[in-house]
């Protein structure tokens, strides 16, 4: 019997699949990351916002950190900042632009922030009690501008030109018109049947992932008149990424559903696989990468729409968000931090 022992540097040769190149322990609970160049900015819980060069992805290393003073659950960054959504302690814009030494520069409270988009000099985030539009045309100094309650606990929020699609638990899509930041107006709403906790928006539709009842998929062409123009039932919905034509569904236990949105009054389950429990997903390149919670990352290939299938897979600790940038996805594994993961080579070679 020939025993092979392949090394890490070897598996892309031989079509090993994806690998953990890297990993770093982050102290807290990572819910939440966002990558921009060299560095990867991660929502850490009770710890706060730590920022960790990967410019050598096999040796990750934490540069700086900064505690937030509650529960960071989400972080988006641009120009130079990241916007942390942190609980019963609203929004921190942080300053990054020295990666070994953030700082908070503003702060400004809300009821619990849960997620933050930001376009703009606007952060809009999404709240328990609604949507906090926040002006941080000054980031020393933001300061909410508009309000407005969506009637139920705000769980995502997606912005698109004028509008803000908000992700509503219970109480479905509220479309709320934010053209005019201090004074943004619900001008559409629509029942989603369950629990909607995802929101995607693309070419005049918004695709809402909505639990047991699957995914919804709603004309807001006219954002004053929101309709669910097609729907399909999937096991447990809790999020969607759409490119291409196609609804890629992080659907619990039933793992990833790939549904034809090409019409969108006849959405159809064109191609499903098995995962543990597909919490999130992200698409690119042909592959949807699914965090699968305890089971880790799941690499499908869904370049035949109609025959996914895993081509590769990663157990890590409890994998909460997955963001892909290049040649590595970038898990955040709940209490063991971030896992910088190789997926250069995802087919096996002949």
């Amino acid at each position: 019997m020939i025993l092979l022992v392949f090394l890490p540097e070897a598996r892309g040769y031989y079509g090993l699949g994806p690998f953990v190149a890297g990993s770093v322990d982050t102290d807290g609970y990572a819910y939440g990351v966002y990558v921009l160049g060299n560095y990867a900015y991660v929502a850490d819980g009770y710890e706060g916002l730590k920022v960790i060069d990967v410019s050598d992805p096999t040796s990750p290393q934490i540069v700086g950190s900064v505690d937030t003073d509650d529960e960071a659950n989400g972080v988006y960054v641009v120009g130079g900042y990241a916007y942390v959504a942190d609980g019963e302690k609203g929004l921190k814009v942080i300053d990054v632009s020295d990666p070994s030494s953030p700082q908070i520069v503003g702060s400004v409270d809300t009821y619990y922030a849960r997620g933050v988009y930001v376009a703009g000099d606007y952060a809009y985030v999404a709240d328990t009690e609604g949507l906090k539009v926040i002006d941080v045309s000054d980031p020393s100094s933001p300061h909410i501008v508009g309000s407005v309650d969506t009637d139920d606990y705000a769980m995502e929020v997606y912005v698109a030109g004028d509008y803000a699609y908000v992700a509503d638990g219970w109480l479905g899509l509220k479309v709320i018109d934010v053209s005019d930041p201090t004074s943004p107006q619900i001008v559409g709403s629509v029942d989603t049947d369950d629990e909607a906790n995802g929101v995607y928006v693309v070419g005049g539709y918004a695709y809402v992932a909505d639990r047991e009842k699957g995914l919804k998929v709603i004309d807001v062409s006219d954002p004053s008149s929101p309709h669910i123009v097609g729907s399909v039932d999937t096991y447990y919905a809790w999020g969607v990424y759409v490119a291409g034509g196609y609804a890629y569904v992080a659907d619990g236990e039933k793992g990833l559903k790939v549904i034809d949105v090409s019409d969108p009054t006849s959405p159809q389950i064109v191609g499903s696989v098995d995962t543990y429990y597909a919490w999130g997903v992200y698409v690119a390149g042909g592959y949807a990468y699914v965090a699968d919670r305890e089971k880790g990352l799941k690499v499908i290939d869904v370049s035949d729409p109609s025959s996914p299938h895993i081509v590769g897979s990663v157990d890590t600790y409890y994998a909460m968000e997955v963001y892909v940038a290049g040649d590595y996805a970038y898990v955040a594994d709940g209490w063991l931090g971030l896992k910088v993961i190789d997926v250069s080579d995802l087919a096996p070679r002949i």
